[in-house]
């Protein structure tokens, strides 16, 4: 009984203490009326919806930081992040979608906020909203085109997304691709880093390090959004008071939010995030046509997929997963598995090996033959991946699918490249590219995205 009341006390006092910590964080946000005057919304549906944006403001940040991250120049008060986050009714899942900034948007009737004129509906590009309308227009722009009831609305600068890092103490990130771009300063090595504030800021400010530009940008931030979650709830953050006094205040401080997300918001988010992992969460980014439109006066926009997009939204409006949570791990790989051509050949000796081979990497990505051979010569103990050295990364990638084989070069073979299966083949390891999306949306599990330990 002693005991037993022990703890009631103690789960008691805890709870006072958050519930303290949380009212005290209200008082502290920046509030905006992100839904004043809006008219003729889309129904509602289960769980919570949280339009997140990412904006460039760097009023705070230091002269020498702002030299050190290159953040140099005036900033532009639009958003470089657009993000969707939904919340399931159960709190057991939340959903991530991004928006890509240069999306083809229908902006709707409005008064520019700068200069006070009053516009038709008008295309633009999606991160236009904000400059011209502010956070309502933003979200009234967001549910035009997605058809999803926005309940909150937050904003994000680089100072808070900064110091966030910091009073979490880093976050790690795992890269199978040398990252380096001299516009924002990032030089990452492959493997695996931990980045203080400033050089996560570089990390998913990034978009020249390949020609994936935005659209490579915004997996990036979905991978440390999954490792900033996996950080939060594996560091005992969120059943720390004090600690999740810390980040939050140091999150919110310089947060931006509709006057709605209050004490009672917080708390039930707290409470949801407390039995969260990395597994809980999922990213993807809207479903785009394969080519973009280029518009007069605007210039070159990304046009979303139409019947995929809306699938994909009715899925957030019934509250529906869109990754298949529980899936098994892939290693990630630099080259895409479907980019590889593999000729496999039998050269342990055991009936119907290649086969099994042959198989097991096209199961998992690889372009195989579908007609394996056999080896002439003296069985091999031990499997070789074949590779022309002008496809070394590619060799890499296929070599990490198949566990302790064995790299060999050979000039002038050709983009072919030749698995010759030894006597210690066991399976073939399940692999993926860090841009390659699986499943109907594209989406991953955070526990996907994240490393492995």
């Amino acid at each position: 009984m002693r005991v037993a009341t022990g703890f009631s006390v103690t789960v008691l006092a805890a709870a006072g203490i958050g519930h303290g910590v949380v009212t005290s964080l209200d008082t502290e946000i920046s509030r905006v009326d992100a839904f004043k005057d809006m008219k003729n919304r889309p129904k509602g549906g289960n769980g919570m919806n949280v339009l997140l944006v990412g904006t460039d403001g760097r009023e705070k940040i230091t002269k020498a930081e702002k030299q050190k991250y290159r953040l140099g120049g005036a900033p532009c008060h639009c958003t470089d992040t657009i993000m969707i986050v939904h919340l399931s009714e159960d709190r057991d899942r939340a959903s991530v979608v991004s928006l890509p900034r240069d999306s083809y948007a229908e902006m709707p009737e409005h008064v520019d906020r700068n200069s006070g004129d009053k516009h038709k509906p008008h295309p633009v590009k999606m991160n236009a909203a904000y400059a011209e309308g502010g956070p309502n227009l933003t979200v009234r722009t967001v549910e035009n085109m997605t058809k999803v009831k926005i309940d909150h609305y937050m904003e994000v600068d680089f100072t808070s997304f900064m110091k966030t890092v910091d009073v979490l103490g880093g976050v790690e990130i795992c890269t199978a691709r040398p990252l380096k771009d001299s516009y924002t300063g990032l030089d990452l090595p492959v493997g695996t880093h931990k980045l203080n504030g400033g050089a996560a800021l570089q990390y998913v400010r990034t978009r020249h390090v390949d020609g994936t530009s935005d659209l490579g940008r915004m997996q990036r931030q979905q991978r440390f959004l999954a490792a900033l979650i996996s950080k939060a709830t594996g560091s005992g953050v969120l059943l720390n008071p004090l600690k999740f006094r810390d980040v939050s205040r140091t999150l919110l401080g310089s947060v931006r939010a509709d006057k709605g997300f209050g004490t009672n918001e917080m708390l039930a988010l707290g409470r949801a995030m407390r039995g969260f992992s990395p597994s809980s969460s999922e990213f993807t980014t809207v479903p785009l046509r394969s080519k973009g439109v280029l518009v007069p006066g605007i210039g070159s926009t990304l046009k979303w997929d139409p019947q995929r997009s809306a699938k994909l939204f009715k899925a957030l409006r019934e509250d529906r997963p869109l990754a298949a949570h529980g899936a098994r791990r892939k290693a990630i790989v630099d080259v895409s598995p479907q980019q590889i051509r593999v000729q496999v050949d039998n050269a342990a000796g055991t009936p119907g090996l290649g086969k099994r081979v042959d198989t097991a990497l096209r199961s998992t990505g690889f372009r195989t033959t579908r007609a394996p051979g056999n080896f002439v010569g003296k069985p091999l103990p031990r499997t070789v991946v074949a590779y022309d050295p002008r496809w070394d990364r590619s060799a890499k990638s296929l070599a990490t699918a198949l566990p302790g084989s064995q790299l060999r070069a050979v000039k002038g073979q050709g983009a072919t490249l030749k698995v010759f299966a030894g006597q210690d083949f066991k399976q073939v390891r399940p692999v993926r590219a860090e841009d390659a999306y699986q499943g109907e949306f594209g989406a991953l599990t955070g526990d996907q995205v994240v490393c492995q330990s």
